[in-house]
C-alpha cells in the first residue's frame, strides 16, 4: 500500500504533539508534588530552643506561668529568627509539643503532637521527643531549657517507695530524693542525668546550653556526665523557689543569636535579689574547661588527701544532715591545704570552668532554713559528704577519671 510523504508527516506530527502533552504533564506533575513536599518540610533556622517540662507532680501551675512569661519575651523581644517548641506534660499520661508562633504582635501555641503514656524516664522515649524537635524545627543549632525538681548528680532511686518530699515553704520547695535525676516527685518520673546525655547523643545534637530551672544541678559530677552534648550549662547549686527561673528577664539573652550569658545571670540576681524571697544562686559552666579541670584534679588527688576535720568548716549548699552537697572551691581549698600554688593553679581553671556566677546574701533550703553564703564557686561536688545518699559515689565518672 502507498502511503504518502505528506500522510507521513502528520502521523508523526500527532505522535510528536501527543508525547510533548505526556511530558508536559509529567514534568507539572513532579513540579506540584515537590511544591507540595517542600511545603511540608520546615525551614531550617539558626537556633531551635527546646523548653522540656515533663510529669513533676506539682509543678504544672508554675510550668503554665513560666510559659506566659516566655511568650511575652517572644512577643516583645522576638526569637532573632529561631524557633521555641515547648514539651508540656499536663499529667502523667498526657503531654504535647506545640511551638510559641508570633505574628502581628499576638502570640499563639501551634500544637504539632500529642503524647498518650509517655515514659518519660527512659532513654528511647526521650530520643523519639528529640528527634520530633529535629523533624518539626531543624536548626544549625540547638538549646535546651528543663524545668523540674533536681537532685544534682545522684541515681534515680531503685526502691519506687522512695519519693520526694516537696516541702513547700516560703513559696519554695525542697528537692530530698536520694536521686540524681530531674523530673517528678515519684522515681517513676525521674530520668538520670546519663539517660538525658544518652538520648542528645543519639539525636546527635550538641546542645549550645542546657539549662536546669531545678534544685541542686550545678553540680560538678552532673556537669561531667553531660559534657560531651552540651557547650553550656545553667543551673543552680542551691534549691531553686517554686517559680523557677525568671524567663520574662532572662529571655531576650537565652533566645539571642549569642546568648549573652554574664546577662542572663545579672538578670537572675536582679529578679531574685529583689523578689519576697531573695534567695538565688546561678551558675553558667563551660563544659569545654571540664577535662582540663579532671586532669588537674587527677594530679591534686595524687598528692593531698583531705582532712575530714576540715568538713564542718566548708560552705555546705543544702539542707541535708550530713551534707550532700559542698560548694566545689571550698572543698579544693581545704584539700590543697598550705599548699597555695597548688590551690592558685586550682582557682585559674575554675574560673574558666564557671565563668558567670552570682548569688544573694543567702540561700533558703525548706528543710533548713537560711543560709549564708560566705564561699561560692558556683558549683557543687559530694565527694567529702558522708551522707548514705552518696554511697555510689565512686561510681561517678568524674571520680573514675580524677582518681
Amino acid at each position: 500500500m502507498f502511503v504518502s510523504y505528506y500522510n507521513i508527516l502528520c502521523l508523526c506530527k500527532r505522535k510528536y504533539q501527543s508525547l510533548a502533552k505526556a511530558f508536559c504533564f509529567l514534568f507539572l506533575s513532579v513540579c506540584f508534588f515537590a511544591a507540595c513536599n517542600g511545603d511540608d518540610k520546615p525551614e531550617r533556622v539558626e537556633r531551635t530552643t527546646f523548653v522540656y517540662f515533663p510529669w513533676t507532680n506539682n509543678l504544672t501551675n508554675y510550668f503554665y506561668d513560666n510559659i506566659f512569661d516566655i511568650e511575652q519575651v517572644i512577643k516583645t523581644s522576638g526569637t532573632n529568627g529561631g524557633k521555641v517548641l515547648v514539651f508540656l506534660a499536663t499529667s502523667a499520661t498526657e503531654a504535647q509539643i506545640f511551638e510559641i508562633v508570633c505574628k502581628d504582635g499576638t502570640t499563639r501555641r501551634s500544637v504539632l503532637k500529642t503524647y498518650t503514656n509517655p515514659q518519660y524516664t527512659t532513654q528511647s522515649v526521650i530520643t523519639s521527643i528529640l528527634n520530633d524537635v529535629k523533624r518539626f524545627a531543624p536548626a544549625e543549632s540547638y538549646a535546651m531549657i528543663i524545668g523540674s525538681h533536681g537532685m544534682g548528680w545522684l541515681p534515680a532511686a531503685a526502691d519506687k517507695s522512695q519519693e520526694l518530699n516537696a516541702a513547700h515553704s516560703r513559696g519554695g520547695y525542697d528537692c530530698s530524693a536520694d536521686s540524681r535525676f530531674f523530673g517528678g516527685l515519684y522515681p517513676e518520673y525521674q530520668t538520670d542525668i546519663s539517660t538525658l546525655a544518652g538520648s542528645i547523643a543519639a539525636c546527635g545534637l550538641f546542645m549550645e546550653y542546657i539549662l536546669f530551672s531545678g534544685c541542686y544541678m550545678s553540680s560538678l559530677e552532673a556537669a561531667y556526665e553531660l559534657r560531651n552534648v552540651t557547650k553550656h550549662i545553667i543551673a543552680s547549686p542551691t534549691e531553686v523557689m517554686a517559680i523557677g527561673m525568671p524567663y520574662r528577664e532572662m529571655g531576650k539573652y537565652l533566645f539571642a543569636e549569642n546568648p549573652d550569658y554574664g546577662a542572663i545571670c545579672k538578670a537572675f540576681y536582679d529578679f531574685y535579689s529583689s523578689y519576697e524571697d531573695p534567695f538565688g544562686t546561678l551558675a553558667v559552666i563551660d563544659c569545654g574547661e571540664l577535662d582540663s579541670l579532671a586532669a588537674l584534679m587527677k594530679k591534686i588527688n595524687g598528692h593531698h588527701r583531705f582532712d575530714s576535720t576540715q568538713q564542718g568548716n566548708m560552705q555546705r549548699m543544702d539542707g541535708y544532715n550530713p551534707v550532700l552537697f559542698y560548694d566545689y572551691g571550698d572543698y579544693v581549698k581545704a584539700l590543697c591545704g598550705q599548699n597555695d600554688d597548688c590551690f592558685a593553679q586550682f582557682t585559674q581553671q575554675i574560673n574558666r570552668v564557671v565563668p558567670y556566677k552570682v548569688h544573694t546574701e543567702s540561700f533558703y533550703s525548706a528543710t533548713y532554713g537560711v543560709v549564708p553564703i560566705k564561699n561560692y564557686s558556683g558549683i557543687t561536688t559530694s565527694e567529702p559528704s558522708t551522707n548514705s545518699k552518696a554511697q555510689t559515689y565512686n561510681q561517678t565518672q568524674w571520680y573514675k577519671d580524677t582518681h
